[in-house]
């Protein structure tokens, strides 16, 4: 199976989100393990470093993104992605930049604890506690 994370998946996890980073640890735990081939958008990281490092510090924010992208692979989006990505009728653009990017990498879902931001998505959107049930 091949996942595309959303940011909010990881920004769960780094600033442990106690009503979803459970979820969200078991999920990346999977996708270490290799049960699944995980992705994030090139965008995301970045998203994820304006939001959790006032937080977490410069550091502490890079080493996490340094240390998931040993398992976790960049989706190759590119001009084509981004066109894409402006044609889809979501309300929020960087979701459909999320989507795009599912897309580039092959990906089978999108994890999100969004799904209803995603209700336009053509492609499967689930939450991390369900897709670590799929997983098993």
């Amino acid at each position: 199976m091949i996942v595309l994370l959303d940011t909010d998946v990881l920004i769960d996890v780094a600033l442990d989100r106690t009503s979803h980073v459970e979820a969200s640890i078991k999920l990346l735990e999977a996708l270490e393990m290799r049960r699944g081939q995980g992705f994030v958008a090139w965008h995301s990281l970045s998203n994820f470093y304006y939001l959790v490092s006032p937080a977490k510090g410069a550091h502490h924010t890079r080493d996490f993104l340094d240390d998931l992208i040993r398992f976790i692979d960049i989706a190759p989006t590119n001009r084509d992605s981004f066109h894409l990505a402006c044609q889809f009728p979501m309300k929020d653009f960087e979701d459909a930049m999320q989507v795009a990017a599912a897309m580039a990498c092959g990906a089978d879902v999108i994890a999100t604890r969004n799904i209803r931001d995603y209700a336009q998505a053509s492609m499967r959107v689930t939450t991390p506690a369900l897709l670590v049930k799929d997983m098993k």
